[in-house]
C-alpha cells in the first residue's frame, strides 16, 4: 500500500465528522478496499493490503468499522451520490 493512500485515508478520517469504515473484500478483479463515509455521506475508497489492515486502521483512529459484505452500505452515501449528480 502506498504512503499516499494511507495519508489520504487518514486525512479524510480526521478532517470530517462522523466517519465510519467499511472493509470491502477482495473480488476477482480487485484486492480488498477500505471505504470511508462521513456523516453527510461524502466518501472515499482506497485499496488496502488486507481486511485486517482495514479493521486495524479504523480501530487505530477510533471509528466504527464494518464488513461491507455483511452490513451493506449506508443510505447517506447513496444520498450524497445523488446530490453530486445534480450539481
Amino acid at each position: 500500500m502506498s504512503d499516499g493512500a494511507t495519508r489520504h485515508l487518514t486525512e479524510f478520517a480526521t478532517t470530517r465528522r462522523g466517519v465510519e469504515a467499511w472493509v470491502e473484500p477482495a473480488t476477482a478483479v480487485t484486492g480488498p478496499t477500505l471505504l470511508l463515509v462521513a456523516h453527510d455521506g461524502e466518501w472515499t475508497r482506497r485499496s488496502i493490503p488486507s481486511a485486517s489492515w482495514g479493521h486495524s486502521f479504523a480501530e487505530h483512529l477510533g471509528m466504527p468499522g464494518y464488513d461491507a459484505g455483511v452490513v451493506g452500505y449506508p443510505q447517506r452515501m447513496r444520498d450524497w451520490n445523488s446530490r453530486q449528480k445534480g450539481r
